[in-house]
């Protein structure tokens, strides 16, 4: 194969995040923090529902999934970016290249099969409410995920291995701060209709099914909210859904823009382009943290006690 005889010397180019030298240390600077307050941020959710018996339940359950998702997606793309800044050295291997894809893609796609699996979960809450502990039990639930994994890494795979046929030109400029597939495929010597191909039909299908069945799920949702009688029971139901719409908006809206709407290779689009991948690997789970906490009672609460269980004043009242 093609790839076999690029794979122990070639090398590709990553366009990084900005062509401004004066930019750099700010963009260093910037993108560190947000990598750690992500990090941070989506590593205390979890352990806040780890430790708080009284959230472990299926919404929660999917909630420290996706937190675990967002720390492995974030962590696929920004370090690597970080490195080439501080190094000035935009360089990636042929072999880190495809694997800096595969686990972009797997983790990519975990973070949409999760969202549409907490759309069905308040779906069945809120629309059937005295069959839900029956329906969400531990053990579907725990199904649900590692069905999700098994097809994120089977997609990824799907993609990774078709890459494997192409030839590439040695010192090619990737416009983009990672590998990704379409930036990807721009820089190949070879012809890339299947794989654009495969792109379009199973790229597609992975993005918009999900997307499809959370609106499916939230006309349900909408519909039996509106049925509620009482002002402070529709306003408890849209409560409970709001901070997730606020991430499926944010998140399908830049990864919907970006692999389905064709751009050009203009420095403008290149700019816009760049723009939306920060905007759905790197803002988006720095802000699901917050976005799910800040409205949400519970996780406030268990936030509040994890933090007064480490405290050293709390340890010494115990003892």
């Amino acid at each position: 194969m093609a790839g076999e005889n690029q794979s122990s010397i070639f090398e590709f180019l990553l366009w990084g995040l900005s062509e401004h030298p004066e930019q750099q240390h700010i963009l260093f600077l910037l993108f560190l923090w947000m990598y750690i307050i992500t990090v941070a941020g989506n590593l205390l959710t979890v352990l806040a529902i780890v430790a708080d018996t009284r959230l472990h339940t299926p919404m929660y359950f999917f909630l420290a999934s996706l937190s675990c998702a967002d720390i492995l997606f974030t962590s696929t793309t920004v370090p690597k970016a970080l490195v080439n800044i501080q190094t000035q050295n935009r360089s990636i291997s042929y072999a880190g290249c495809l694997a800096q894809l595969y686990f972009f893609l797997t983790f990519g796609d975990m973070d949409i099969f999760l969202l549409a699996t907490m759309a069905y979960d308040r779906y069945i809450a809120i629309c059937h409410p005295l069959h839900y502990t029956m329906i969400m039990s531990l053990l579907r639930c725990t199904f649900m995920v590692t069905a999700c994994w098994a097809l994120t890494n089977l997609v990824a795979m799907t993609y990774t291995f078709l890459l494997f046929r192409l030839s590439f030109c040695s010192k090619k400029i990737i416009l983009d701060f990672f590998c990704d597939l379409g930036p990807l495929l721009k820089v190949s010597c070879s012809d890339t209709k299947v794989n654009e191909l495969v792109l379009l039909f199973l790229g597609g299908a992975v993005i918009l099914i999900p997307f499809f069945l959370i609106l499916v799920s939230y006309i349900h949702i909408v519909t039996a909210i509106i049925r509620v009688p009482s002002a402070q029971g529709r306003l408890k139901a849209f409560s409970t859904c709001g901070s997730h719409l606020a991430v499926v908006a944010l998140f399908f809206g830049t990864v919907i823009k970006a692999y389905l709407c064709p751009s050009s290779s203009s420095s403008s689009s290149m700019v816009k382009n760049t723009a939306a991948a920060v905007m759905y690997t790197v803002v988006i789970p720095l802000l699901n943290p917050f976005i799910y906490s800040l409205r949400n009672k519970d996780m406030k609460g268990a936030l509040v006690r994890l933090f007064r269980s480490k405290s050293p004043s709390h340890r010494t009242n115990n003892l």
